[in-house]
């Protein structure tokens, strides 16, 4: 047959554009536009993620708090043992 997995069908009407792997710059403005850009959308999105986490975290750490005392030993059941 000779022809190519990609070129197995002969299909109207759609334009394909191919850019070869050596053409294309990987990292083109990874310091000067891909990092800034890092920073703002992480920043943005702190408003949304962190109160969450902070409510969560002060419910787990008041629940570890109550049980660490309700787990220890009242010392007014053991006054009178010899």
């Amino acid at each position: 047959m000779g022809l190519h997995f990609g070129e197995l069908a002969k299909i109207r009407g759609i334009i394909t554009y191919k850019l070869s792997p050596f053409e294309q710059r990987a990292f083109a403005g990874l310091l000067s536009h891909g990092f800034p850009n890092s920073v703002k959308r992480i920043a943005s999105m702190l408003i949304r993620v962190v109160p969450p986490f902070a409510v969560a975290y002060m419910i787990y750490d008041g629940v570890e708090k109550k049980h660490q005392q309700l787990m220890r030993k009242n010392p007014a059941d053991y006054e009178n043992d010899q």
